[in-house]
């Protein structure tokens, strides 16, 4: 199991992953002592690597939503693996894999973007060349009114 969460790691990089175990999203090492401190749950520990604790902190997956909203709106991107697999016919660990990114600049989820606050999102086309003048193409979207 930890050799497929340091695989998921290395594949999240620096965002924070919640590794989906169970009833429970996971997270270990670094990961377990920064999301402890910034969303206030208890450090533990879970086994061993070369007889050094591994440090770890969990949170339901039933409240993961509202823990995503406080991570992200403390700048926090975060990384979420999901129990792919069914841990009934599973042999060995259950297959998992990154589902979703949650990032301050990326959050379109209404249910995590405040209620009072503009969430714009805008794309620029540039064409390759061309032997006409250059022309560039411009679109802004407003996600919380809709305004385009």
């Amino acid at each position: 199991m930890m050799q497929q969460y340091l695989r998921l790691k290395a594949e999240a990089g620096p965002l924070l992953l919640l590794y989906r175990m169970g009833d429970f999203y996971e997270m270990f090492y670094e990961d377990a002592e920064r999301g402890a401190k910034l969303l206030g749950l208890t450090l533990t520990r879970r086994g061993s690597s070369n007889g050094v604790p591994i440090p770890m902190a969990g949170l339901p997956y039933h409240a993961a939503e509202q823990y995503l909203a406080k991570l992200v709106a403390q700048g926090v991107s975060v990384a979420i693996c999901e129990q792919i697999g069914d841990p009934a016919t599973s042999k060995g660990p259950v297959d998992r894999k990154i589902v979703r990114i949650g990032t301050p600049g990326t959050l379109t989820d209404e249910a995590l973007l405040p209620s009072k606050a503009d969430r714009c999102v805008a794309a620029v086309f540039v064409p390759r060349k061309s032997n006409k003048a250059q022309r560039a193409g411009v679109a802004w979207l407003n996600l919380a009114s809709g305004e385009f």
